[in-house]
């Protein structure tokens, strides 16, 4: 589930790059090219704090196409583990393999308010391949659509945004979640030191619903509030290295897998993750 996943689920920091040569007329800027891709190792694939590779190391990738006028439409993929681990053979579940997330996204992005205040609104398909289902009875659909609004906003060396973004079918296979919620706000300060950022976020994610099994509600079970700070360091050239610590409040006994760890998904710990952009 992108960090953005996106985020989301790491962060990548564009290069900021400079030259200067003394011609009697300037040379034109080079075509920007509207594709750009990118590709992340990191030692734990986070999604709202919560571990989607049960600790394990995890690789990823995408690419994004924009337009000029504010349309964009990307692509966001992971390795994942979380969905095999819960409902796969080591539970006697009815799936057999569900190793990837697939994210498909599309919105308007534009600058409204004034420059540096960036209005991006879009929809956000997360998909999971699902292999061996053995039991349709038992079959929790894991796929799920959000509908999101952000408002990003650049103060000085300050940037970051605030985004609301809703569940329009159920959330990630919980039983009757659809109209869940998740409030991100991310801060970013360019130390202006070494190409270092500093990263700070907190996400409040509400379940709706009421669970089929417990017999109460979601909120009260699954609702939760996530953090994280960490530095970034760009290298230029489109590389990037971010670390960062990631905390959640999240109920040990709702986000633990039974026969793969005896540790919450949601726990404390350190996220470490090196991104090339293209």
């Amino acid at each position: 589930m992108n960090t953005f996943k996106k985020t989301t689920l790491a962060l990548a920091v564009s290069a900021l790059a400079s030259g200067a040569i003394a011609q009697t007329a300037p040379a034109p800027a080079p075509a920007t090219s509207p594709i750009t891709a990118n590709v992340t190792v990191t030692n734990d694939y986070r999604y709202r704090g919560i571990s989607q590779s049960n600790f394990q190391p995890a690789i990823q990738g995408g690419f994004d196409y924009a337009h000029e006028s504010g349309f964009y439409i990307g692509n966001w993929n992971s390795s994942i583990s979380w969905i095999t681990d819960q409902w796969g053979p080591a539970n006697n579940g009815p799936i057999k393999s569900a190793p990837i997330e697939m994210d498909f996204y599309a919105g308007f992005k534009k600058e409204l308010i004034a420059p540096g205040f960036a209005t991006d609104i879009g929809v956000l398909q997360y998909y999971y391949p699902i292999t061996g289902v053995i039991n349709t009875a038992s079959f929790k659909n894991f796929n799920t659509t959000e509908i999101y609004a952000a408002q990003n906003f650049t103060a000085g060396p300050v940037a970051g945004f605030l985004k609301f973004s809703y569940a329009a079918t159920t959330l990630f296979g919980f039983y009757g979640s659809t109209g869940s919620t998740y409030t991100d706000l991310t801060l970013n300060y360019d130390t202006g030191i070494w190409g270092i950022t500093a990263n700070a976020h907190v996400g409040y994610q509400y379940f709706a619903g009421t669970s089929a099994t417990a017999g109460v509600s979601n909120s009260s079970l699954y609702t939760y509030t996530d953090w994280k700070l960490g530095l970034t360091k760009d290298f230029g050239g489109g590389l990037s290295l971010s670390a960062a610590y990631v905390d959640t409040n999240a109920k040990k006994a709702n986000y633990t897998y039974i026969n793969t760890s005896s540790k919450s998904l949601g726990s404390a710990g350190a996220v470490v993750a090196l991104t090339k952009t293209f």
